[in-house]
């Protein structure tokens, strides 16, 4: 079952972000990963709370590749940086419709 990864980035100091995408893009893929998305272009349907500057969407092929990038020695310089220059928000979650409605996959 796939799985996938959201973030959602307000970057605050932009001395990381140039050195990230470089790297840690194709370390994504060397561990499984495929963006589907890593965009600014974001339009509200609904809601009100603030809408980041960035929305990032990778799909896994497992739950266990995700997490085996995320936790990384590899990725956690990377990581860090991210995080020492951006709000960020990550999510994760399987590729699943708890309903059974939809077909999936």
């Amino acid at each position: 079952m796939s799985f996938y990864t959201i973030g959602e980035l307000t970057i605050t100091d932009p001395a990381w972000v140039e050195s990230y995408v470089k790297t840690v893009t194709p370390m994504i893929e060397r561990h499984g990963g495929r963006y589907l998305a890593r965009t600014p272009k974001i339009e509200r349907l609904e809601g009100t709370r603030d809408v980041p500057q960035i929305y990032v969407v990778v799909e896994w092929p497992t739950r266990e590749a995700a997490f085996a990038f995320y936790e990384s020695d590899e990725y956690r310089p990377f990581r860090d940086s991210r995080q020492a220059g951006a709000a960020n928000h990550f999510v994760a979650f399987p590729g699943e419709d708890i309903t059974g409605a939809a077909k999936i996959g």
